[in-house]
């Protein structure tokens, strides 16, 4: 096949632009980047001494699991930082909707965050419904 895929504009004759769509990759670190923004806001003090990073899907799982996990948290040791991993495709995978992966993203760093550092999850992000 050659040629333009889309047929010019009937009033100005010029080829009309494709729309632009984001990659599922770089709105699901948008997402992250947004979680952390606004957690970070709220408590700065709880991202100290924290990465948080993500994977595309957990490796390691033993083969008799019946849940996948949508992220895991690694205590800080000496000399290493403590982590938040979230997984892309699980987190993908149980959101209905752009907005809903959104949601499901901060809550996800809220509970690691909460589980790594001790801080009750309603300090973290109170705004998420238990």
């Amino acid at each position: 096949m050659r040629g333009p895929i889309a047929w010019p504009n009937a009033l100005t004759f010029s080829p009309v632009p494709l729309r632009f769509q984001r990659s599922h990759l770089s709105f699901f670190t948008s997402c992250i980047a947004g979680a952390v923004a606004r957690i970070g806001d709220r408590n700065p003090e709880i991202l100290a001494g924290i990465d948080i990073g993500f994977e595309d899907v957990p490796l390691g799982l033993d083969p008799w699991t019946t849940r996948v996990p949508l992220g895991s948290a690694i205590p800080a040791r000496p000399n290493q930082r403590g982590r938040v991993v979230l997984y892309r495709r699980p987190l993908e995978r149980r959101a209905a909707s752009p907005n809903d992966l959104r949601r499901l993203t901060y809550r996800t760093i809220a509970e690691q965050l909460s589980a790594i550092t001790g801080v009750n999850m309603s300090d973290i992000a109170p705004e998420v419904e238990d």
